[in-house]
């Protein structure tokens, strides 16, 4: 065993190449969805595929290296792999997300021994399937989403396959686009591979490799000592998808969280059937869901690797939304995703209620256009993805214009889309009221409006929470639900489907409006300032506010009237 400071600097450095890598996948990549939204991840693991470092992104991408490389180290020896040599996947039932998140992952090697691995992943603008963008709801089968790729080396020492890129280039639709992404998450392994060696060449072999057992035995320490800190008990929460795509039923997600001394499970095996639609979460995802939680509210200071996941052991049954069997489909994933980690938090505030956050808007609005640009002449595919509101918290309210919980991800900003697509967007503003009133408010929901500046163009969706709304906790209200409008305000307004496919016309407008998240803790116990700032900052509405908070506001100034509020609720005096 090192000293815990030599273990710390091995840490640090090898957290600083997974970072390094992910920059680098940003400044290389092509598509809008991994130079800004940033939808990537990146991992180190050591030669049995156990995770040492992942870098500052997505939460949601995270735990599927686990499960994928598990299947590597069975897929490939040690001397079937050479320097130089990649290795893709997008298989959903092989440990991936969903096709459009495409893993690619290289063997590291010191003094010509195997020291372990570096991967990435991103999601792609394109990857085939029936809708351009890969993100169209409501479909049956995986075989319709895209090109799914078996682990295949698409370098060999150094040297790109032809025949692979030629099969991959045949399947989607701009494929310089897909291949210079692709192109990129290679430029990102190698600068991991090159960092790794320098890492060795300067510290040794025996030094990192102690240091990375150290570190992962070291996170199970401190979760076990996490949930040693917690009550035991069983701890019940559900939640529901609005639909499939397919079918108007809700989908009910089930969790079971019991805490027993230094171990946690969690049982999701009376989660409703997989659904026809493809609202199916992966393993991979589901676990990335549960072990995300898991870590934030046990120990969140804890380094996210393998040894986090030990004490916690998740159940599942096959067939089920939360584990589904091929051909299932599984684009619109994080429809239950979400929920999970939603009832996940719910389930833990009856054991930690200081930890948790009320509802998030528990979803991903993601939308792919796909039409011609009348510019260029050139098929263009625009993926965009809109967050939504952040629960209220034990101390403070949800963060306004933050996405929340598994994803992280950050906005497309307005320059960016227009400079590079036919569309205008319209409006790009909070939604008043849309955060569920409390002690301390769910943050606002976002309103984006984007108009077609060509046509036709296909409308691929998924997105959730337009039924049930964001739920509130202790007595806070819940926020508002989510709805997708074409050309809003305006005598052709439609309310279109959740997750679907349609076409547009040039000048049709689309208008996402996102789910806003709920309230945490009575109303009635907010501050009268904080109300007060609301009223300015016009997140509030005169009505709103008097409605869920019981005050009375001076019109005249647009503050709460405290004089006329302690007469109507003298309890709160």
């Amino acid at each position: 065993m090192n000293d815990l400071i030599t273990m710390q600097v091995i840490r640090y450095a090898s957290e600083q190449v997974a970072d390094e890598m992910g920059y680098t996948l940003v400044r290389t990549g092509r598509s809008t969805i991994i130079t800004e939204i940033k939808d990537i991840s990146c991992v180190v693991t050591d030669a049995k595929g156990q995770t040492v470092a992942q870098a500052h992104h997505t939460p949601s991408l995270l735990a599927g290296f686990e499960i994928t490389m598990k299947e590597l180290v069975k897929e490939y020896r040690p001397e079937d792999l050479s320097p130089g040599d990649v290795i893709i996947t997008n298989d959903p039932y092989k440990g991936g997300q969903h096709i459009m998140d495409l893993y690619a992952i290289a063997p590291a090697f010191f003094q010509g021994e195997l020291i372990g691995f570096v991967g990435n992943i991103t999601h792609h603008s394109d990857l085939g399937g029936v809708a351009a963008g890969g993100v169209a709801g409501g479909i049956r089968e995986i075989y319709l989403e895209g090109l799914r790729l078996p682990m295949i080396k698409l370098m060999k020492a150094g040297v790109e396959d032809k025949e692979i890129v030629g099969i991959i280039e045949n399947q989607i639709r701009v494929p310089e686009k897909t291949l210079g992404d692709i192109r990129a998450q290679v430029s990102s392994l190698m600068v991991g591979t090159e960092r790794l060696n320098r890492l060795f060449t300067r510290y040794g072999k025996t030094v990192i490799q102690t240091a990375w057992n150290d570190l992962l035995d070291y996170s199970e320490r401190r979760m076990r000592q996490g949930l040693m800190d917690l009550p035991d008990g069983v701890y019940t929460a559900e939640d529901f998808i609005d639909d499939d795509g397919i079918n108007d039923t809700p989908i009910r997600v089930d969790i079971k969280l019991t805490i027993d001394g230094d171990r946690a499970v969690i049982d999701l095996t009376d989660c409703d059937p997989q659904a026809e639609g493809n609202t199916n979460s992966t393993i991979a995802n589901t676990h990335a869901a549960i072990y995300y939680v898991m870590i934030a509210v046990v120990d969140p200071h804890a380094p996210p690797n393998s040894g986090c996941y030990r004490p916690i052991e998740v159940i599942t049954k096959k067939g089920t939304i939360a584990d589904p069997l091929p051909p299932g489909a599984v684009a619109a994933r994080t429809n239950a995703s979400q929920k999970i980690a939603e009832g996940m938090f719910f389930a833990l505030s009856k054991a930690v209620p200081e930890r948790v956050t009320a509802g998030s808007h528990g979803q991903i609005t993601t939308c792919g256009f796909g039409g011609k640009d009348p510019k260029t002449g050139q098929l263009f595919i625009y993926t965009d993805i809109q967050g939504g509101g952040n629960g209220g918290r034990p101390h403070q309210d949800g963060a306004d214009g933050q996405d929340s919980h598994l994803p992280r991800f950050m906005n497309t900003p307005v320059e960016a889309v227009e400079s590079r697509f036919p569309v205008r967007i319209e409006r790009y503003e909070f939604i008043p009221d849309s955060g569920g009133a409390g002690k301390y408010r769910g943050s606002l929901a976002l309103r984006r409006d984007i108009r077609l500046l060509t046509g036709p163009v296909s409308f691929a969706r998924y997105s959730d929470r337009q039924k049930f709304p964001p739920k509130g906790l202790f007595d806070g209200l819940p926020g508002a639900c989510g709805r997708i409008l074409r050309n809003p305000g305006t005598k052709e307004e439609e309310r279109m489907k959740s997750k679907g496919l349609d076409t547009l016309q040039a000048g049709d407008v689309i208008s996402l409006q996102v789910p806003g998240a709920g309230g945490y803790g009575d109303p009635k116990d907010r501050d009268l300032d904080a109300i007060d700032r609301d009223l300015r900052d016009q997140k509030v509405t005169v009505e709103a506010v008097e409605r869920d908070y019981g005050v009375v506001v001076d019109r005249a100034s647009m503050t709460v009237d405290r004089a006329a509020t302690e007469k109507a609720r003298p309890q709160a005096a």
